[in-house]
């Protein structure tokens, strides 16, 4: 079985939170997603967000805090998703690789198709705002 380590950002500001739709090519394509990316081997989870948000939504992180990890098996991969809440960045979110993005409000969250292993996070997140 794949095992995947990935890292996660719940990139929030004015009780919204940003997301982004998953090619349809992709595990889990369709869906709507927290942006974020495979840890390569010798890479934490932190190091890896950071890369990852540059790349994928061009921003720079200034502040996170580790919010929650969430191991999951969808029968043909198996993820550990590593989430931090990112609270303060430089530039301005947006669509690197061409998939649909936007800002939803956290009480909107419920509204919108994760994959499993992201709808504790969803719940959580709805918890505290």
């Amino acid at each position: 079985m794949i095992r995947v380590k990935v890292a996660v950002g719940i990139i929030l500001r004015d009780n919204s939170v940003f997301v982004a739709l998953r090619n349809s090519k992709q595990h889990q394509g369709g869906l709507w997603e927290f942006p974020g990316g495979k840890c390569e081997a010798s890479e934490s989870a932190e190091v890896a967000l950071v890369r990852e948000l540059k790349e994928e939504c061009g921003i720079s992180i200034t502040e996170c805090d580790f919010f929650k990890t969430i191991s999951h098996d969808y029968g043909d991969k198996s993820v550990e998703l590593f989430f931090y809440k990112v609270t303060g960045f430089d530039g301005e979110p947006d669509s690197k690789e061409g998939q649909e993005v936007r800002w939803v409000a956290v009480s909107d969250l419920v509204s919108y198709d994760f994959p499993e292993a992201n709808k504790p996070i969803v719940v959580a997140l709805m918890a505290h705002y």
